[in-house]
């Protein structure tokens, strides 16, 4: 069949994280493209998954990717005897996730939650190729080392997560100097008026339930404690080179405005939209054209009113953390991540509470003086290193 001339690029594209919401998401879009433009619209080299062998099967069988790769070894087996007949090409393990990032594809969504997707991503990125950026702890625990690597290869960042995507819609490239400051918008989480003694009895439950966006359950939680403005503003800083100084946090509880862009005239440029992830993911496949998406439209007139407001920070620690990390550099952003990564899966597990997960990462900072005398992060090893001793110091902490 001769593919169908899309009125977009029609890229081949890995998704590493296929059957996380981010993803799902790219899925749809591409399922979509597909029902309007072709089969052949996006080719698929490879998809990857965690555990959810079921939801990776399925999707293979779908969207007949090259390879398929599950990490948990232990469900190879059921991977290759769900895909029997296909064709589909199967691998499990780490390694087999990294050599997924190298295959040939001019598009890879970088959709791995955690430290867990940092090399990975980082292997896609060496192949100078497109790398769709929903993984933000990947510029977290080694910014330097990616853009270096980025540098090297000629590589495209396309930022997916919303606040980041807004500002790469609406910012003046070439024109730095006209910036006065870029400003991150927030939802507040689903605890934003809730006072702070309510928090201590917050279950997980109630903390993966977000107001506006449907997220997966670690980003859910890092959106109520704030911890997730935090690493954004973290992730901006090496997306834009902006300094700590030039970021501003904003809670916006609609979720229309993703972010904007503050110029030396005082003008200020705005990206809005509905809160669904597939615009941004839109945008980054599709760029630097732009290709049709399903999210609902505005109505501002029924929206009737945007409002905002400032972040706080005493019952919200986490953002000053991750802001503090930020000024400090060097290793504190590998700590802070780790901590954090480390005290939300406790907490999710019932291990320990709401309120103790910005404690904890604040001790695992303390203890290792904040990242003050880390020697440069000159390989991922190091990266890797920093990492595991910070979820350690974490781990003492919670069984202190």
């Amino acid at each position: 069949m001769t593919a169908i001339s899309a009125p977009y690029p029609n890229k081949r594209i890995t998704v590493l994280g296929s059957t996380g919401s981010v993803g799902c998401s790219t899925l749809d879009l591409v399922a979509r493209a597909r029902a309007a433009e072709g089969e052949d619209v996006f080719p698929i080299e490879a998809l990857t998954a965690h555990s959810n062998v079921g939801a990776l099967i399925e999707q293979a069988r779908t969207f007949r990717p090259a390879l398929a790769v599950i990490v948990e070894e232990a469900l190879l087996d059921d991977l290759r005897a769900g895909l029997e007949g296909t064709g589909i090409q199967t691998a499990a393990g780490a390694d087999a996730l990294v050599e997924a990032a190298q295959r040939p594809a001019d598009w890879v969504m970088a959709a791995i939650v955690g430290a867990a997707g940092l090399a990975p991503t980082y292997a896609a990125i060496e192949r100078g190729v497109e790398v769709a950026l929903a993984n933000k702890e990947c510029l977290v625990c080694a910014g330097e080392l990616v853009l270096a690597a980025a540098r090297r290869s000629g590589a495209t960042l396309l930022p997916v997560d919303s606040e980041h995507n807004a500002i790469f819609q609406v910012l003046e490239q070439d024109n730095r100097a006209s910036v006065e400051k870029i400003i991150l918008t927030a939802s507040g989480g689903p605890f934003r008026t809730l006072a702070l003694e309510d928090m201590a009895h917050v279950t997980p439950a109630q903390a993966v339930v977000h107001p506006n966006w449907t997220m997966g359950k670690k980003i859910s939680v890092d959106s109520a404690t704030m911890m997730n403005k935090g690493l954004e503003v973290i992730e901006a800083h090496y997306l834009f080179g902006f300094s700590a100084d030039e970021i501003e946090v904003l809670i916006h509880p609609q979720s229309v405005i993703h972010s904007m862009v503050a110029y030396r005239d005082g003008s200020v440029l705005a990206q809005l939209g509905s809160p669904d992830m597939r615009t941004p993911i839109a945008h980054t496949l599709a760029w630097p054209r732009r290709m049709a998406a399903p999210s609902e439209r505005l109505d501002l007139a029924k929206l009737g009113e945007l409002t905002f407001e400032a972040p706080d920070e005493t019952r919200f620690p986490a953002l000053r953390l991750a802001r503090n990390s930020l000024q400090i550099g060097g290793g504190a952003p590998t700590i802070l991540n780790a901590a954090n990564e480390a005290a939300v899966t406790a907490f999710l597990g019932g291990q320990i509470g709401f309120l103790d997960i910005p404690r904890v990462v604040e001790g695992a900072l303390d203890r290792m003086n904040n990242g003050r005398g880390v020697a440069d992060l000159a390989a991922l090893e190091d990266v890797f290193a920093l990492d595991s001793q910070a979820r350690e110091q974490a781990k003492q902490l919670m069984t202190a």
